[in-house]
């Protein structure tokens, strides 16, 4: 499948196999089944390190670094995990991505990143 404007996918890249999109329609493609909502969920803490540096940037101010790593990180674990779910129900693509985060914990022990989508079943459309 060709790479779409607004699309994720990359051949020989195993996270980005599959056309993702924000979405709900693949420029070229028709959506022949719905597969249903597919996630991928990481609960991820700051590291001793990211917690005393980004303890310390939150009294002086700035751009905290060590957090915005960490959240980077946890963002693409949980696509990872999105990419396993829809494999899992024999999607080849996912419509209509979204993310979201939320603190687990309190006091910012933790961090929940959520990944969902639709998992769909897409053919190329017929040329007119």
């Amino acid at each position: 499948m060709p790479a779409r404007a607004g699309t994720a996918f990359a051949e020989g890249n195993p996270t980005m196999s599959i056309p993702v999109t924000t979405t709900f329609t693949i420029e070229g493609y028709r959506i022949r089944e719905y597969r249903g909502v597919v996630r991928g969920i990481i609960v991820r803490a700051p590291t001793i390190s990211q917690g005393i540096v980004g303890g310390l940037k939150s009294i002086v101010g700035g751009r905290i670094g060590a957090y915005t790593e960490m959240c980077d990180q946890a963002r693409q674990q949980a696509y990872e995990l999105l990419i396993d779910h829809a494999r899992a129900v024999g999607a080849n693509a996912i419509v209509g991505l979204r993310y979201d985060a939320s603190d687990v914990g309190g006091r910012g022990a933790a961090t929940e990143v959520l990944c969902y989508g639709t998992a769909v079943v897409i053919e190329p459309t017929s040329p007119a």
